[in-house]
């Protein structure tokens, strides 16, 4: 992080951490932190005490979606909450500086165009035949072609 390895961000202080982080970051260590987010570390601390050598420590469940990543965090397992169930996280060194909320996603990603399942058999048959004019023209991505292929063609099998 900023050039530095995770002993070296481990053995600073607490103010020469800060410096390092963006200002939004800054900001919100500079006007202190809650006592819920001490209780959080505090936790992290307890599951990773006592631990064999390459052992991984229990997930440490959160709501804290805004707490900010800090190289004592790295290693620890965190499940945080999305709303209405909860991501485990292995938090990596990559993280540090950014927030729990950013690694839990909150919605469930729609894939516009892929769901045939609702349509009549001549139109999936002519949309089978127009997977493969475009992948012989190469004219769309090949694998969204292959993607309507497969599916096409397992449900017409089942």
């Amino acid at each position: 992080y900023r050039g530095l390895e995770l002993d070296q961000l481990m053995a600073l202080s607490n103010e020469k951490l800060i410096e390092l982080f963006n200002s939004r970051q800054r900001r919100r260590f500079n006007r202190g932190l809650k006592h819920k987010y001490s209780r959080f570390i505090n936790k992290l601390r307890k599951a990773k005490k006592n631990l064999q050598p390459g052992e991984k420590p229990p997930a440490v469940r959160t709501h804290l979606r805004n707490a900010i990543v800090v190289p004592e965090m790295v290693g620890n397992q965190i499940s945080v909450h999305r709303g209405n169930a909860f991501n485990t996280v292995e938090v990596k060194f990559d993280m540090i500086g950014r927030y729990l909320g950013e690694f839990a996603i909150t919605y469930k990603p729609n894939l516009h165009g892929l769901s045939l399942i609702h349509i009549s058999e001549p139109t999936r048959l002519l949309s089978i035949s127009y997977a493969v004019f475009c992948l012989k023209k190469k004219k769309y991505n090949t694998l969204y072609c292959q993607i309507i292929l497969l599916y096409n063609l397992f449900s017409i099998l089942y």
